[in-house]
């Protein structure tokens, strides 16, 4: 192919030529009255202007072609965490090592393109030997020089560690990418030392108030056999576990559970601490920190009705099934000693009835501002219904019932119905409803939809209003009861009804935020090597987010310590980046003005101090010399750095690669082809002038 593109090209210049010397013999054949110098020179410049010109006809586009010569990039990491420092075998000379180090990057600099770097937590330029980094990510680093050096020469990578690396997992699955050989510098003591340790603590991150719960904490000691420690439990500075270990042998581990009670609401700080052993090569990892969150999700629930129905206890099974809920059934006149505001949710079955309006009961529930949810059957006082409150007019009789069947709406979306569990709904027995008009003053969430017969009809029968300023439920018949008798004579073991009703129960209970003036942090709990953001939103009277106020916080540390700072403003609310703070304790305040009126928010937060790097103690020796075996390289010693600069040099897969650079431009962009026309064109024409030719 290229062979016929050359034959092009020389015949293309060799027909260009003919062109330029056909047009000069016209135009000169018929002047022998002409010097003969001047002829053959006219002649000679105009065949050169027309060669060219018809060049550019014949070749529009010129191809050029530049080699580009790339030396391999040598890649050193530093290890900077604090492992690599905390452990020094004897003899090694940091010192030394450090000038070691420098003086083979300067020697490498002189054949190769040199990158150094150090790593920890992250990734920086240049060599750092201060080891206080709080972590070690070995494969953050490998895969930052995926990124940078795509597509470069990389020679080969020198990777100085202890090879504890306790974020980010192994590095040897990304190693495989760079396609270089890596060298390894062994750093740290593989020989063990006298040490006692918490390994790791297992627990869950939330539980409930006055339940127990266990704490999983595994101890490990090293050269320790005979010594005797003790664990303890600290919560807010008082001891509550105290437990004697005796170390049985050199390498000791044992999981010690530990249970406790939450006896606390709120977010609660847990320390573990072992008691040191003479000697031990560090305490920093003798104790840990963890952070629980002890909620109280027991809610206080009250059925009122006039008398026993089977549906009450069908209701009262599925209720109590969650142990969260304190459930109480007051029937008839014991609702005059009930006070509606000790409860989370009232729900008034079959009430005011017929036979009992609820009179003092109902005046009370109606000044409290306890969710309601109504269940209207046979022995409803509709009339009485209907004045108690305005969401919901039901216009009919509970003399004539009729028998409605639930179809479940595809559009709900307050909690989950999945299909299966529709489809199991909506084969329940028929409730009994109340014969009438059902009329919704405002927006309802309809869960379930009435059928009479084989006709599916838009009337509700389940649905969830947001009226007055609290919520409520709905639900239109009795009968509930053959539901669960259905349920359980089918041995369905989906519980559809219990979860329609806890689902229920859940979300007529819950309670709104209503708060105008929302401050948080994106979590509870911060390690020290981490930024902490906190967000806020400003509602107005009409509950739509603003920002035009500016927002102040105020950050103070269990040692009375204050960080203010101000908030930046987002599309519609507020964010703060606060850094990385100490270890600690935080409270916030924040505050901001709208209206006139004065907002505050507050909250706590911790900052939880790092001990990975002081965890293992013992380098791992062996991960460095397979990740230099994996790639084709080498492991060292810290005092054999010299080494690596002759292996390096005598890699044949290290050396400096040719690019080859092929570019193809626009003759007509090069303006020396129009000057070289325009001059011959123009000394021509002078000529000819001269001697009387024009």
């Amino acid at each position: 192919m290229n062979d016929s593109f050359s034959l092009y090209i020389l015949l293309a210049l060799l027909g260009c030529l003919l062109a330029g010397i056909l047009f000069a013999w016209l135009l000169y054949r018929k002047t022998e009255h002409l010097d003969k110098r001047l002829r053959y020179g006219l002649f000679v410049i105009r065949t050169v202007a027309v060669t060219v010109i018809t060049a550019l006809l014949f070749f529009p586009l010129v191809r050029s072609v530049s080699y580009n010569l790339e030396k391999p990039v040598i890649v050193i990491g530093q290890d900077n965490s604090l492992s690599v420092g905390a452990i020094e075998p004897n003899g090694f000379n940091k010192q030394q090592y450090e000038k070691d180090m420098q003086a083979l990057a300067d020697k490498l600099s002189e054949k190769y393109e040199v990158k150094v770097y150090n790593f920890s937590d992250s990734v920086k330029s240049g060599y750092d030997f201060k080891n206080k980094g709080q972590v070690s990510n070995a494969s953050k680093f490998i895969n930052q020089l995926n990124d940078e050096l795509l597509n470069r020469n990389v020679g080969s990578v020198i990777l100085a560690s202890d090879g504890i690396f306790n974020r980010g997992g192994s590095p040897l699955y990304d190693l495989n990418k760079l396609k270089a050989p890596v060298y390894t510098i062994a750093l740290g003591d593989t020989i063990p030392k006298k040490d006692l340790m918490i390994s790791n603590v297992n627990h869950n991150s939330l539980v409930y108030l006055d339940n127990e719960f266990t704490l999983e904490v595994q101890v490990q000691a090293f050269e320790s056999k005979g010594e005797i420690s003790r664990v303890l439990v600290m919560e807010g500075g008082k001891k509550i576990y105290d437990e004697q270990i005796q170390i049985n042998s050199n390498a000791f581990v044992k999981n010690i559970p530990i249970k406790l009670k939450a006896s606390r609401l709120g977010l609660q700080k847990y320390t573990i601490q072992l008691s040191p052993l003479k000697n031990e090569i560090s305490e920093r990892n003798n104790a840990q920190s963890i952070f629980i969150e002890v909620i109280d999700a027991r809610q206080k629930i009250l059925i009122a009705s006039a008398g026993p129905h089977p549906d009450i206890a069908a209701l009262k099974q599925a209720i109590s099934i969650n142990k969260h809920y304190d459930l109480k059934i007051a029937l008839g006149d014991d609702l005059n000693v009930i006070n509606p505001k000790d409860y989370s949710l009232i729900i008034l079955y079959q009430f005011p009835a017929l036979q009992n309006d609820g009179g003092t009961f109902i005046n009370k529930v109606q000044q409290s501002n306890v969710p309601l949810w109504y269940i209207l059957g046979a022995q409803s006082n509709l009339y009485a219904f209907n004045k108690m409150q305005s969401a919901v007019n039901f216009n009919g009789s509970n003399n004539t019932l009729q028998e409605a069947f639930a179809v479940a709406n595809t559009g709900f979306t307050a909690f989950e119905m999945s299909a299966a569990f529709d489809k199991q709904i909506e084969g329940f027995d028929p409730l009994q409803a109340p014969f009438g008009e059902v009329r919704i003053n405002g927006t309802a969430l309809v869960a379930l939809k009435q059928r009479i017969g084989k006709i599916k009809t838009e009337s509700p029968q389940l649905f969830f209003m947001n009226a007055e300023g609290k919520k409520a439920g709905y639900l239109i018949g009795e009968g509930i009861w053959r539901w669960r008798l259905g349920e359980a004579q089918n041995d369905q073991k989906s519980n559809a009804f219990n979860t329609l009703i806890s689902n229920a129960v859940q979300y007529v209970s819950a309670k709104d935020d209503k708060r105008k003036f929302k401050v948080y942090t994106a979590k509870n709990t911060f390690d020290e090597n981490e930024n902490v953001p906190i967000n806020a939103v400003l509602y107005n009277d009409s509950y739509v987010s603003v920002n035009t106020p500016d927002v102040s916080i105020q950050i103070k540390n269990e040692e009375g310590k204050v960080y203010n700072f101000l908030f930046s403003r987002t599309e519609t609310a507020y964010q703060l980046d606060a850094g990385m703070l100490p270890a600690g304790n935080y409270t916030y305040t924040a505050t901001t003005n709208l209206g006139g009126k004065k907002h505050t928010a507050q909250g706590v937060f911790y900052v939880n101090t790092l001990v990975a790097e002081y965890q293992l103690t013992i380098a791992n020796h062996q991960l460095l010399n397979t990740m230099a075996m994996q790639t084709g390289g080498k492991m060292y010693m810290p005092q054999n750095l010299s080494q690596i600069l002759k292996d390096i040099e005598a890699n044949e897969q290290v050396k400096t690669l040719s690019y080859e650079d092929r570019k193809y431009e626009e003759l007509i962009n090069f303006k020396w082809v129009f000057a070289l026309i325009v001059m011959l064109l123009t000394l021509e024409w002078f000529l000819r002038k001269r001697n009387g030719e024009i």
